[in-house]
């Protein structure tokens, strides 16, 4: 197999399984609860309602001040400006200590499970020790994704780590995929992009100029795209079902 300068992964589905959910009624109980007792009185639905209002004009905003459609844009909003606003809603001030620990209940009162998949480590190791140069490209929230990872023991684990929060973009934007190309002096044709989403992982890094390791885990888009024939996915290499032991005997 061709080796690579730099192997850029992403995070949820590909090196970490996670299941979160925020449709249950019980969880918006909670995080009205949890506002509260902070002083700021919400009901549940109330709250649900505002909260997702909120996420709604701030990514049509955002997708307006990048003169893109909303509907097509891949803009990335930051979500602790949401749990800010539902403070002033109710005319209380939050400082940056309270919107973290509001992101932080919000996160963990919707995550059912969180758990590196086995062999992520080692992998990750090995390819640094090998010579390689490792990045985190996530479609994330840095104020939910940064405590997970030092959770998950990741956080020393990359070279450098792009979280979409942080430029208001995401994969498969282009845009995104050069901030971390200019940020690292990557050059394209040498990388290549681990992960198991066939459009943000896959066509992302095809129009980067980047090869592609597709990996079809449980949290992929179902069904799986074909591997041969009609409708084929274009990526370098394509494995179906997650291990990632093996993917470590193919790239190593």
């Amino acid at each position: 197999m061709k080796r690579y300068d730099a192997y850029i992964f992403d995070l949820y589905g590909t090196l970490v399984d996670i299941h979160t959910d925020e449709s249950r009624p019980l969880f918006w109980k909670k995080v009205a609860e949890f506002y509260t007792l902070q002083g700021v009185p919400y009901q549940p639905m109330e709250l649900k309602q505002a909260y997702l209002g909120l996420v709604k004009e701030l990514e049509e905003k955002l997708s307006s001040a990048r003169n893109c459609d909303a509907h097509e844009a891949h803009s990335e909003i930051e979500l602790g400006e949401v749990f800010e606003r539902l403070y002033i809603e109710k005319k209380k001030q939050a400082d940056q200590q309270l919107i973290m620990r509001t992101a932080i209940f919000f996160r963990q009162a919707s995550t059912t499970h969180i758990r590196l998949y086995s062999g992520a480590k080692e992998l990750l190791g090995a390819l640094r020790d090998s010579g390689g140069k490792v990045y985190l490209l996530s479609n994330a929230q840095r104020i939910f994704t940064k405590p997970e990872l030092e959770m998950l023991g990741l956080i020393d684990c990359f070279d450098d780590i792009v979280i979409s929060s942080d430029y208001g973009c995401k994969k498969p934007d282009l845009e995104f995929y050069r901030k971390l190309i200019e940020r690292n002096r990557l050059e394209p044709a040498r990388c290549l992009m681990i992960g198991n989403d066939p459009v943000c992982d896959i066509w992302g890094a095809q129009n980067a100029g980047m090869d592609s390791y597709y990996i079809h885990s449980a949290l992929s888009p179902q069904p799986a795209p074909p591997s041969s024939g009609r409708g084929k996915l274009q990526t370098t290499y394509y494995q179906e079902g997650m291990d990632l032991h093996k993917v470590r005997r193919k790239l190593l």
